[in-house]
């Protein structure tokens, strides 16, 4: 399915790279990926049953019984496990801490890459996570990695879960982000780094519209739109 065209979108959380990603795949009517929901559905099922998640093998092996889709909805992202919707769960952030330790086994990231790649099918795909660009797609056809400062970012994600009643602080998420950022960076399996054909953006001062405008440029540069 090489043919088949993946724009992958890199970076940490909170960069804003989902965000940025469903709307590419809205506005072009591709296909959606969230790989790090994958890694939370993997860490949360690991948390729920009792895994110890330093057992790699144990949770590849959970890993690889999973059976997930994503949907495109008005409002946002449906991700649907073994055909049951997903809630808010994946997204508090004792999952988001366990899931970067899950993601450092080699064994779970090789069990979920070939459920991953499974995904790029017509029309195209809009793939959203850490190493699309640079493991798990390294031939998309055009490759963004989205930064931006661990202040901002743990704002936005306070700013996402302060009403949904998950007991954070914006002080505790910021603390979060750099030892996740410093766990993800220095990994030996497949760490946060911007492919070396990546274009690198910096939305700590940029509304998302605005970096909207100048991937959509690059998305039209590429053949892949219109202008």
């Amino acid at each position: 399915m090489a043919s088949v065209a993946v724009i992958a979108v890199d970076g940490p959380s909170g960069s804003g790279k989902g965000t940025l990603a469903v709307a590419l795949a809205r506005r072009l009517g591709f296909r959606f990926l969230d790989s790090g929901a994958l890694y939370r559905i993997v860490a949360h099922a690991a948390i729920t049953g009792g895994f110890d998640l330093a057992d790699g093998d144990a949770l590849a092996g959970l890993a690889r019984r999973l059976t997930v889709h994503f949907e495109l909805t008005q409002d946002g992202v449906t991700v649907r496990l073994d055909g049951t919707a997903v809630g808010d769960a994946i997204r508090a952030e004792p999952v988001s801490v366990a899931a970067s330790r899950v993601a450092a086994h080699r064994a779970v990231r090789d069990a979920l890459l070939e459920l991953q790649r499974s995904m790029r099918r017509p029309p195209g795909l809009v793939a959203d996570g850490r190493d699309m660009g640079t493991v798990v797609f390294p031939d998309a056809v055009l490759k963004i990695f989205l930064e931006a400062s661990p202040e901002e970012r743990a704002q936005r994600r306070y700013n996402q879960l302060k009403d949904k009643d998950l007991g954070v602080s914006l002080r505790g998420l910021l603390e979060s982000i750099r030892e996740r950022d410093e766990r993800d960076r220095t990994r030996a399996v497949s760490p946060l780094v911007p492919a070396a054909d990546a274009i690198v953006i910096d939305s700590t001062l940029l509304p998302i519209d605005a970096v909207f405008a100048v991937v959509w440029q690059r998305v039209i540069d590429a053949g892949l739109a219109r202008a």
